[in-house]
């Protein structure tokens, strides 16, 4: 199978034209992944953009692909949005990582009122920093031809905004309807938003101002998942649900 890197770069290409690779990207190519001239190998501008072809040169710092197909590849619609409260360790890391692969479109940190760990001032960028490099490697890893978007973090007041434009699902154990009932109508293109709370949970006071906005409390099952899975676990169930499976 080829291997995904990309070439954010890369704005438009025609079959049987050279893409020339260079820098960390290229040494990456021939030193870790150990392809050589012959080898099948896959480009994408993270755009849509994507390039499948044969490596004619394999050098330490170059690397010459032929385009032997190109295809362009439309977004998803509608997104699906997770809305990921900060977390303890990599929870809240691993929770975005499994996401990408799974399919998530847009990622949103979110600092609740029960997160323990805490963006402020300069973290708050380096955080999102940290965020962008895991979707990005996770992207590659599982050959997205789309790279998810990483937002600001957003509180909680910000995140009922979102409810007037989007259909927000807050993931609740307690919640009487389950996610799997939910129906979505051919044709509604609004973002599909989940939100997932820290390890203590959502507060009352944060679930009744997105339930007061119009969100849905709902739920994956009988269990309470951690915060790290419960993100991943509803995106493999809206995959089925709106047909991406």
């Amino acid at each position: 199978m080829a291997n995904l890197y990309l070439l954010e770069e890369l704005t438009d290409v025609e079959p049987g034209a050279d893409i020339v690779v260079t820098g960390q990207e290229a040494k990456h190519i021939v030193s870790v992944s150990r392809t050589r001239v012959g080898d099948a190998l896959t480009v994408s501008n993270g755009r849509g953009l994507v390039v499948d072809g044969e490596v004619l040169v394999a050098g330490p710092s170059r690397v010459v692909l032929r385009a032997d197909a190109v295809r362009r590849v439309a977004a998803m619609r509608p997104r699906i949005v997770l809305v990921q409260a900060l977390a303890k360790g990599d929870r809240d890391e691993l929770a975005v990582q499994a996401s990408v692969e799974l399919g998530v479109d847009v990622i949103v940190p979110w600092q609740a009122s029960r997160s323990v760990s805490r963006w402020s001032g300069e973290k708050v960028h380096k955080g999102v920093q940290r965020w962008t490099a895991i979707v990005r490697e996770a992207s590659k890893q599982s050959m997205r031809s789309w790279i998810p978007e990483v937002r600001e973090p957003v509180t909680s007041a910000e995140l009922a905004q979102t409810v007037q434009s989007s259909r927000v699902l807050v993931l609740e154990p307690g919640a009487d309807e389950p996610l799997s009932g939910i129906r979505f109508q051919h044709g509604d293109d609004r973002d599909i938003v989940v939100v997932v709370g820290p390890e203590g949970g959502i507060t009352p006071e944060e679930s009744a101002r997105l339930a007061s906005a119009g969100a849905t409390s709902v739920r994956l099952g009988d269990s309470v998942l951690r915060t790290s899975s419960a993100g991943p676990a509803a995106i493999a169930v809206l995959n089925v649900a709106l047909g991406r499976w």
